[in-house]
């Protein structure tokens, strides 16, 4: 920030909500009183005109009524300004206005006053051009060295220029290769237009070839200059600078040389006649508008740079000299004598902020007021600190790292699942078979202490499961107020979800003394749905591709006592014997042993083991509580099952390839449409009919190919979305069992979670393979580490599509036979010391390169051999076959 302000000599706000650009200010004589002082000129996009010449009482005066000379409304847009000898005849000064289609000239005039009111002024049309183009900007000066008069150039929008001889039009030319109109100055020593192209290189052009040039009028100019008939516009020169120019501005204090400054996004450019850089220098911050001007020093100029942080920095060619803070963002910046004031700096923000300055060392320095001092009794504060500290020791000891505050009294959230279904289904648009779907209600109640502001209520559940509402919103909730919403769930697709926990999610503000608007606070409830939204009883199976065992330390329980929803009508005295059948269609068979503390789920399928075995373990923890038992205990002693663990990851990343190749199948097909569009065009458009040689055809053919890989990308994406879902309901599975097989803690469960279940919904861009695989990877760097050189492993910082899975199935399988070995996962900074010590008979090392992944196979133990083979049954005599059951 600049200690120095601009000294504020007369300011003004011009209309209401009109806006301005860096054209819209101009300074000159326009009334020819020939005095030397200039008017202000401002144009606004509304169309108004105005014009002041002010003249404060005393410094910081603000605009009085006689300082508005004249004020007309002239109803197009006002692009830009120029006072100039634009009337043949006479060398008087006259106002050029550019609208977007017409160029007006006007003379002012003042007439005498004879009463208090003051002179009055006027303005007078002389002439205008109505434009064939939408005009850009303007520019002019003594085009050809003609001698007593100012002809214009104006760029319009497709890059023509249109040069008027004053009152008759001359020609118009277009640039070469123009594809967006850049800022536009004339060199009078040069006789040269210099504009900056969208190439971002500045252009000069001389006049006399712009005469000489093929006419644009006749256009078709590709053609006229092969046949050689014109003569073909050619740039005097060129001067890449790489970047966009905000404007362009000709410097000549004498008629020896002259200096070509462009201002950029980042640099300011000083150049010479020739377009060689004389020097340039890179701006801190990005400028909105610059001037250069006569320097008192010699062969040096001075510039003024306006940036977008309200700053106006005067530099001496590339040497700061003075920085000054503007109240506003100048957009238009010009330099004259106001009021016989000379060097006045006047500035034009965007939104009319019209002021003239001067600059001063006067700045306005903030003194902080005096505080009553008081004395200080070191003593007390000692003891103040000291108690404060305990506080903090007993807060972080009794609850963390953070503190919690009292925000759960503030709101209390609560779910409640219907027991019964609705007794009309909810469920539309299914696609689950012929099976009926049902529906369930429920119930999210919010009770409030406080009031509370801008509630809203998220619920989400597992697709396929759908909601009938997922989004509630209170604006405000007064104390003490129950709200209670209820929503319908129901199963919306042909396959199950890798989870019955729905999640309630509440945010909202509470108000504070401090923060008018209330603070943000989040709070949320977890609720269970009922498993036989989702299945039904079935009929029990002999036989199955897949099977678990659990193992308990209590005796069996009945299975009617566990699910007295699904006993088979037939089978009764079976109670050992369960089966349920999902919507989707899929079967699983439970069965429980008669004498030894064990259960089998069986299924044809391994995703849908998941569902059964977790709520059976859920009942039967539910069941020995309701008891008073509290040493119930599950166990798995079987191996892993992760060679039907790792058939679904394959089938997973099979799908995520396959849709890559089809996306960008497409988007070949894409572009070759669009080319074969443009083909057409191209001869529907030709004057002269050609023959269109099949390719209407063709681009019937290209648009089936289009809608046939758009269908099949949006299969896949079906596809893949259900292989994702079926992949967490494994996931959960394989989980379940390594926490039941190497008893692990509920944390150590979790960062198992963590590493394998990082993702809610699988993109192309960031996939669960390569999540996971970077999740496993740094457990094993740190946690379940062997050595200290496994824990200098760098891992990679960009997670990228990986070429096969056969990386990650290793890593998993190491993870498995990490734990085996004596592994715990934990992510406390102690656990990164090697764990040699605790793993017997030592382990493999973390490979750092596919060979030596090839090594570990062949030289070590693998002790998950059974892996590579369907899940081994665990001996059970004591169940014997489903006698009475029919297959």
């Amino acid at each position: 920030m600049s200690l120095f302000k601009a000294r504020n000599w007369w300011s003004t706000v011009l209309g209401e909500k009109e806006e301005f650009d860096q054209g819209c200010l101009c300074l000159g004589d326009v009334d020819n009183t020939g005095n030397g002082q200039d008017k202000i000129i401002v144009g606004s996009f509304m169309g108004y005109l105005r014009i002041f010449n002010p003249h404060p009482v005393k410094t910081g005066d603000g605009a009085q009524a006689e300082d508005l000379l004249l004020e007309v409304h002239l109803r197009d847009p006002i692009l830009q300004l120029e006072v100039g000898k634009f009337v043949s005849g006479t060398e008087m000064l006259h106002l050029a206005v550019l609208h977007s289609r017409k160029l007006c000239v006007y003379s002012v005039s003042g007439t005498l006053g004879n009463v208090e009111h003051g002179n009055q002024y006027q303005i007078k049309l002389m002439y205008e051009h109505n434009l064939q183009r939408t005009a850009c900007n303007m520019t002019y000066g003594s085009f050809g060295g003609v001698k007593g008069r100012d002809l214009i150039c104006i760029q319009s929008m497709d890059g023509m220029l249109m040069v008027f001889e004053q009152e008759s039009y001359a020609f118009g030319r277009f640039l070469p290769g123009s594809l967006l109109p850049g800022p536009l100055a004339y060199s009078s020593r040069t006789d040269s237009f210099i504009t900056v192209s969208s190439c971002r290189q500045v252009e000069s052009y001389k006049y006399q070839v712009l005469a000489f040039a093929t006419d644009a009028d006749k256009r078709q100019e590709t053609e006229q200059q092969k046949l050689g008939s014109g003569k073909r516009l050619i740039v005097d020169w060129t001067l890449n600078i790489g970047e966009q120019a905000l404007d362009i501005c000709i410097v000549s204090f004498n008629q020896s040389a002259s200096s070509v400054f462009v201002l950029g996004e980042r640099n300011f450019f000083c150049l010479k006649d020739n377009g060689q850089i004389r020097f340039m220098k890179k701006l801190d911050c990005s400028p909105s508008c610059f001037l250069p001007y006569c320097s008192v020093s010699e062969g040096t100029i001075n510039t003024l740079i306006g940036n977008h942080n309200n700053m106006l920095h005067i530099y001496q060619d590339v040497t700061l000299k003075w920085a000054t803070q503007l109240p506003h963002i100048p957009v238009a910046v010009r330099v004259g004598c106001v009021h016989d004031l000379k060097g006045v700096i006047v500035t034009l923000s965007d939104d009319g902020h019209l002021q003239c300055s001067y600059l001063g060392t006067d700045p306005s320095l903030f003194q902080a007021p005096k505080v009553e001092s008081r004395e200080l009794h070191y003593d007390e504060l000692d003891i103040e600190l000291k108690e404060l500290q305990r506080i903090i020791k007993d807060v972080n000891k009794s609850q963390g790292i953070w503190p919690m505050t009292e925000r759960e009294d503030d709101l209390k959230v609560s779910a409640m699942v219907s027991p019964n279904f609705d007794s009309v289904s909810q469920a539309t648009d299914v696609a689950v078979g012929t099976d009926l779907v049902p529906s369930v209600t429920v119930k999210v109640t919010l009770q409030n202490r406080l009031a509370l502001q801008k509630a809203k209520l998220s619920v989400y559940v597992q697709p396929p499961l759908v909601l009938t509402c997922d989004q509630f919103t209170f604006e405000f909730m007064a104390p003490e107020m129950n709200r209670t919403v209820s929503f319908s769930v129901y199963l919306k697709g042909s396959y199950t979800p890798p989870e019955l926990e729905g999640n309630a999610v509440v945010s909202y503000s509470r108000p504070s003394d401090r923060n008018p608007d209330g603070i943000p606070r989040v709070i949320q409830c977890k609720f269970r749905l009922p498993l036989k939204l989702i299945c039904l009883p079935g009929q029990p199976s002999k036989t199955a591709s897949h099977k678990l065992t659990i193992d308990t330390n209590k005796s069996p329980v009945s299975l009617l006592s566990l699910f007295p929803g699904f006993a088979h009508q037939s089978e009764d005295d079976q109670v050992n014997v369960m089966g349920f059948r999902f919507l989707g269609g899929s079967r699983v068979t439970l069965l429980a042993s008669k004498t030894s503390q064990r259960y089998r789920i069986q299924s044809e399928q391994f995703e849908d083991l998941w569902l059964i075995t977790n709520e059976l373990i859920i009942r039967l923890q539910e069941y020995f509580e309701k008891q008073g038992i509290k040493d119930f205990a599950c166990s798995f002693s079987g191996s892993v099952p992760l060679q039907e663990y790792f058939e679904l990851i394959d089938h997973h990343f099979e799908l995520r390839i396959n849709g890559e190749k089809l996306e960008e199948l497409l988007s070949e097909r894409a572009v070759q449409f669009r080319a074969i569009q443009r083909r057409l065009l191209t001869r529907f458009k030709d004057k002269t009919p050609a023959p269109l040689q099949h390719l209407d055809t063709l681009l019937d053919g290209t648009y089936k190919q289009v809608i046939a890989l758009a269908d099949a990308v949006e299969e896949n994406q079906d596809n893949l979305f259900q292989s994702f879902t079926k992949l967490r309901s494994a996931t959960h599975l394989v989980i379940l069992l390594i926490g039941l097989w190497q008893k692990l803690s509920p944390d150590q469960v979790a960062i198992l979670e963590a590493a394998f279940l990082p993702l809610q919904q699988d993109t192309q861009e960031l996939g669960w393979e390569e999540t996971v695989d970077a999740a496993i990877s740094h457990l094993l760097k740190t946690c379940l580490s062997k050595s200290s050189k496994e824990q200098a492993l760098s891992l990679s910082s960009q997670l990228n599509i990986p070429k096969d899975t056969s990386r990650l199935k290793k890593h998993i399988a190491l993870l498995c036979d990490r734990l085996a070995k004596g592994g715990r996962l934990c992510l406390s900074t102690d656990a990164v010391a090697p764990q040699t010590m605790v793993m017997p008979g030592g382990c493999t090392t973390i490979p750092e390169s596919d060979l030596e992944e090839r090594s570990i196979e062949q030289d070590s133990t693998e002790p998950f051999t059974n892996h590579k083979h369907l899940i081994a049954e665990t001996p059970m005599p004591d169940i014997s076959p489903l006698q009475g059951v029919s297959e």
